[in-house]
C-alpha cells in the first residue's frame, strides 16, 4: 500500500486531477481503453 500511496502523492504533485487519477487506475485495471491516459497534445487536439 505505501507504493500505492506514493503514486497517488506524485501523480497529484504532477498536477494531475482527480479524475485523471482515478482514470489510469482504471486503465490500469481493466486494460479499457476508454481510461488509458491522453498525451497533452491529444488533450489540446480535444479542446
Amino acid at each position: 500500500m505505501t507504493e500505492i500511496a506514493r503514486l497517488l502523492i506524485g501523480l497529484r504533485a504532477a498536477g494531475w486531477t482527480e479524475k485523471e487519477i482515478n482514470d489510469f487506475l482504471l486503465y490500469i485495471e481493466s486494460g479499457n481503453e476508454t481510461y488509458k491516459p491522453k498525451s497533452k497534445q491529444e488533450k489540446e487536439n480535444d479542446a
